[in-house]
C-alpha cells in the first residue's frame, strides 16, 4: 500500500495527484451543500407548511360548495308544495311527506359530507316540514330555526358570497353549534312558500384538521374571527392566537405565509381564507422546531465528506487502469459495426495511433451508414409514389368537380331539382369526407341536415317535415359531435313514419338544462314496441333501409360516451303507435375565441 501511493512511478503520481483534487473537491462540495440544505430546509418547512393549509382550505371549499349546490337545488325545484302535507295528518300527506323526505334525503346521499349535515330542513310557518339529516328530527325544529334569530340574516346573504356564520343549534335533539345556509323556497320574502335550511356539524372542519394535519398547531374561523375548530391549541393559547386571527383578517390578504413571533417564539404562519365562505384556517410552526434537520443535515455532511474521500482513493487507484481502455473502446465499436449499429463514436478517435484508427473506423461507419440510408430513401421515394398513384383513382375532387358540372347543366336547362339535389349531395360528401369525431358548432350540424332531408325529400315527396325548435339563438354556436342529428332523423323517417303510411313530422328541440346541452328528436310515426327498448340502444346493425352514414343509434351513444361521459348520451321514449323521442345529453360547450 504505501508503495501504491508515494511510490515514484507513473501510476503512484497519478494516485496522489487525483486524490489531492479530489480532497479539495469534496470540502467545496460538503460547505456548499450545508449551506444549500439549510436554506432548501427552511423553503421547504415554507412549502409544505403552506401547501398543507391550500390543502386543508380546499377541502373545506369542496364541502361549502357541495352545501351550497344542495340549498340551491331543494330551492330551484318545482315539486315542493308543503301546503299538501301540513302536519301530515292524513295519509295522503303523510305520503306526500316522505316522497319530500326521500328527495332531499337523496341529495345528502350524493354528497362526500353528508354524514356532516345536522339537517337539511324543507319547512313553512303553517306547519309544513320535512327534514333529513344525521341527527333525529323534532316537529319543533321549525320553530326553533324561526326563533332564533338569524334566518333573516342568514336570508340576505347572497350565493356569490354566503359568507358562513357560527350559531346555536336550533333542533331539539341536537346540541352545540352549527353553520347554517337559509334560502327562500318559492314565493317573496313578505309572503314566502317556504324556507331551506341546511345546518352544516363543526365536526367536518375538526376532522379533515384530524386527517391531513402534520401535528402543527391549527385554528379554523368564521369572517367574524370566530373559532369553528382548532387542533394541538393549549388552553393557555387562545388569547394569543385570538390576537394572531385579527392580525390576518386585518391583513386584507387571502393567502399567505409570515414570520411572527407568537408565545415568545419565531415561528412560521401559513393562511388562506376563502373569499366566498369566509372561512379561514391558519397553521403554525416553529423555527425551533427545524433544529433537528439541521442536525441531521451536518451528520449528513460529515458522512458524504468520508465517504468522497473513500471514493477519491478508489476512484484514484481506478484512474491508473484507464490507459488501456480506449483499445477496449475500440473493440467495443466495431463490434456494434459487426452488429449493423454505425453510429459514430467520438471517444474512439484521439491523437495516437489508437485514435487514428478509431477515426478511420468512424468514417468507413458513417459511409456505410450513409449508403444504407440512401437506399432506404429510394425505396420510401417507390412507395410514396405508389401511394400517390392510388391516391389519384380515387381522389374525392374528382368527384366533386363531376358533380358541380352535373349541377350547372341543370342550371343551364333550368332543372331546379336536379339543382337543389346535387348541391345538396355535394354538401353531404364533403362534410361526411371529414371524419365523423370532430365537433362542429350546432348550425353546421342542422346545415349537414338540410342537406340530407332534402335528398330523402326527393324520394318521400310529402312523406314527412322537419320542425327545428331551438330556445336561445346562442345554442346554434355550440359544439356537438359531428353526424349526431342524422342517423336520429334516419331512424324516424324509416323505422316511425314510413312503416305508418302516412305523412308525419319530425320536431327537433334544442334547449340548455344547467350545464348540459340538451336534443330532442320527436317523430309522430308507429312508435318502438316495448319488448324491444330494452336493447335498442345495444343493437350495433344500422337504421334499416338506410344507404347514408350507416351509424346507427348505439353508435351515436357510443361516441358521445367515449367523447363526454358514461352519464351522457341517448335515451330512449316511445309509445308504440303514437311517437318516438330519442334525447341527447351532452355537455354545453363553445368554441374557443
Amino acid at each position: 500500500m504505501r508503495e501504491l501511493i508515494w511510490g515514484k512511478t507513473l501510476r503512484s503520481r497519478l494516485i496522489r495527484y487525483n486524490f489531492f483534487i479530489i480532497w479539495v473537491i469534496a470540502i467545496f462540495v460538503s460547505v456548499c451543500t450545508y449551506i444549500t440544505a439549510s436554506r432548501k430546509t427552511l423553503e421547504v418547512a415554507k412549502n409544505s407548511l403552506q401547501h398543507h393549509v391550500e390543502s386543508i382550505s380546499y377541502r373545506y371549499q369542496l364541502a361549502y360548495e357541495e352545501m351550497i349546490n344542495i340549498v340551491l337545488n331543494c330551492t330551484e325545484r318545482k315539486t315542493f308544495n308543503l301546503g299538501e302535507i301540513g302536519r301530515g295528518l292524513t295519509p295522503g300527506a303523510r305520503k306526500k311527506g316522505l316522497d319530500y323526505a326521500e328527495l332531499i334525503k337523496d341529495y345528502c346521499a350524493i354528497s362526500e359530507y353528508g354524514d356532516y349535515i345536522v339537517k337539511l330542513s324543507v319547512f313553512d310557518d303553517r306547519g309544513g316540514m320535512v327534514q333529513t339529516g344525521s341527527s333525529f328530527g323534532s316537529t319543533d325544529d321549525a320553530k326553533g330555526i324561526l326563533d332564533g334569530g338569524w334566518l333573516d340574516r342568514e336570508l340576505d346573504k347572497t350565493m356569490d358570497s354566503y359568507e358562513l356564520d357560527l350559531v346555536e343549534s336550533p333542533f331539539f335533539q341536537h346540541e352545540g353549534q352549527v353553520l347554517p345556509i337559509a334560502r327562500t323556497l318559492t314565493g317573496s320574502r313578505t309572503n314566502p312558500g317556504g324556507w331551506v335550511v341546511l345546518c352544516l356539524s363543526t365536526d367536518l372542519f375538526q376532522d379533515v384538521l384530524r386527517d391531513t394535519t402534520g401535528g402543527q398547531e391549527a385554528v379554523v374561523v368564521t369572517s367574524e374571527g370566530k373559532r369553528i375548530a382548532s387542533l394541538y391549541e393549549p388552553e393557555d393559547h387562545r388569547e394569543e392566537n385570538d390576537r394572531v386571527i385579527r392580525q390576518l383578517q386585518q391583513s386584507g390578504q387571502d393567502k399567505g405565509l409570515l414570520e411572527m413571533k407568537i408565545h415568545g417564539r419565531n415561528s412560521l404562519v401559513a393562511f388562506e381564507q376563502y373569499d366566498r365562505s369566509g372561512v379561514m384556517v391558519y397553521e403554525t410552526i416553529t423555527l425551533d422546531s427545524l433544529s433537528n434537520d439541521r442536525l441531521m443535515i451536518i451528520q449528513t455532511v460529515i458522512i458524504m465528506f468520508a465517504a468522497c474521500l473513500i471514493f477519491g482513493f478508489i476512484l484514484s487507484v481506478l484512474i491508473t487502469n484507464q490507459i488501456k481502455k480506449p483499445i477496449d473502446r475500440l473493440v467495443r465499436h466495431i463490434g456494434h459495426v459487426a452488429a449493423g449499429n454505425f453510429t459514430r463514436d467520438p471517444d474512439i478517435e484521439g491523437e495516437d495511433e489508437i485514435g487514428t484508427v478509431g477515426k478511420v473506423v468512424n468514417d468507413m461507419s458513417e459511409q456505410i451508414d450513409t449508403l444504407m440510408a440512401e437506399r432506404l430513401e429510394v425505396e420510401k421515394e417507390k412507395g410514396d409514389l405508389e401511394l400517390k398513384m392510388l391516391q389519384a383513382q380515387i381522389n374525392p375532387h374528382f368527384l366533386y368537380n363531376t358533380l358541380d358540372s352535373i349541377r350547372w347543366i341543370a342550371v343551364i336547362q333550368k332543372s331546379s331539382g336536379i339543382v337543389k339535389m346535387v348541391t345538396a349531395l355535394s354538401g353531404l360528401l364533403k362534410n361526411m369526407a371529414k371524419g365523423f369525431n370532430e365537433k362542429v358548432t350546432f348550425r353546421k350540424e342542422l346545415d349537414f341536415l338540410n342537406d340530407y332531408v332534402t335528398i330523402e325529400k326527393v324520394k318521400y315527396v310529402e312523406l314527412f317535415d322537419l320542425v327545428v325548435q331551438v330556445d336561445e339563438p346562442e345554442l346554434y354556436e355550440a359544439l356537438v359531435i359531428k353526424l349526431t342529428l342524422q342517423p336520429l332523423v334516419e331512424n324516424a323517417i324509416f323505422n316511425g313514419i314510413e312503416p305508418g303510411g302516412k305523412h308525419g313530422t319530425i320536431l327537433i328541440h334544442a334547449y340548455r338544462d344547467g350545464e348540459d346541452f340538451v336534443i330532442r328528436v320527436r317523430d309522430d310515426g308507429v312508435g318502438i314496441p316495448r319488448e324491444k327498448m330494452a336493447s335498442i340502444l345495444n343493437n350495433t346493425e344500422k337504421v334499416k333501409g338506410s344507404s347514408m352514414s350507416g351509424i346507427g343509434l348505439p353508435n351515436v351513444d357510443r361516441r358521445i360516451k367515449l367523447n363526454y361521459g358514461d352519464e351522457y348520451g341517448l335515451t330512449i321514449e316511445s309509445e308504440e303507435g303514437s311517437f318516438t323521442e330519442i334525447t341527447i345529453r351532452m355537455p354545453l360547450e363553445f368554441a374557443a375565441g
